[in-house]
């Protein structure tokens, strides 16, 4: 494969959201200069102040430009200020973030109309991760688990399915496996060479009513152990001891959008490949 040549920075992503404005107003805003290539570092959900301070010894590591949506007045005051004593670009993204760009690369505007929506290898690589998302849904194409980036494991109606198309959107191939009673899960999970697996976590109350409404929208009105209270416990808490038992980190969805589990599941991401490559 043919290097891609160009100038490369470290661009820090810190948000105490999901961070969906941040790496489009990024993404957009590097497209209107010519050869450069960011090298994205995300922190989503960083809504603490131990957070946070990971955050700054990543960004400390990694010199670059920092780009934040922070709502706290006093973990963006710590931010801005920690990076000014590193001499560090930082602006949140409602500030003129093309005009920091610019005074950082030293380059000018390219005024191309429509530079961020070309069919680059990252648009392509966006619809691939879709493909595969869909080709690998609810434990199918278990053979093909060792290609994904992630593999998200739960009971049925835990969003998994909408959570990696998601992640698809955001080019990062997912797979995901149902637990259901008295069926074992894939081998390919307990592989060596298995890929990050997440086991996702609800409440059984959340679970209930999220099953009904799925039994209404199906026109289905028989009582079956799908929302029965101590079938539903039961299935999560052996959910439960699958998830402790393997060592796999849990997210809990009981209150969460689809958007935050798949920020979530983007920090785990950035921490696995930050354990790899340290």
């Amino acid at each position: 494969m043919t290097p891609k040549f160009g100038t490369y920075f470290n661009v820090h992503l810190v948000s105490d959201s999901t961070g969906e404005t941040l790496a489009g107003v990024m993404r957009a805003s590097s497209a209107q200069f010519d050869n450069i290539i960011p090298i994205e570092h995300s922190y989503y959900l960083v809504r603490s102040t131990r957070q946070l301070e990971r955050v700054l010894r990543e960004i400390e590591n990694a010199p670059g430009v920092v780009m934040f949506t922070l709502s706290n007045d006093e973990m963006r005051e710590r931010l801005e200020t920690r990076c000014k004593e590193l001499g560090m670009a930082c602006v949140a993204v409602l500030d003129p973030v093309l005009d920091t760009l610019q005074r950082y690369l030293g380059q000018e505007l390219n005024h191309r109309i429509g530079a961020g929506r070309v069919l680059d290898a990252d648009y392509f690589r966006r619809i691939d991760a879709l493909n595969f998302a869909m080709g690998h849904d609810d434990g199918q194409g278990q053979k093909e688990f060792t290609d994904s980036d992630v593999v998200l494991v739960g009971v049925s109606r835990t969003s998994k399915t909408p959570t990696c198309v998601y992640l698809a959107n955001r080019g990062v191939k997912a797979a995901n496996v149902p637990i259901v009673p008295h069926i074992p899960l894939p081998d390919a999970l307990f592989r060596e060479d298995a890929p990050l697996i997440v086991g996702l976590m609800i409440s059984s109350d959340r679970l209930i009513h999220v099953r009904r409404n799925r039994l209404v929208a199906m026109k289905e009105s028989r009582e079956t152990t799908y929302v029965d209270e101590a079938a539903v416990r039961a299935e999560i808490i052996h959910a439960q001891k699958v998830f402790e038992r393997e060592g796999w980190p849990v997210i809990d969805v009981t209150r969460r959008s689809v958007e935050e589990t798949a920020a979530a599941v983007l920090n785990l991401i950035a921490e696995r490949k930050r354990q790899q490559d340290g």
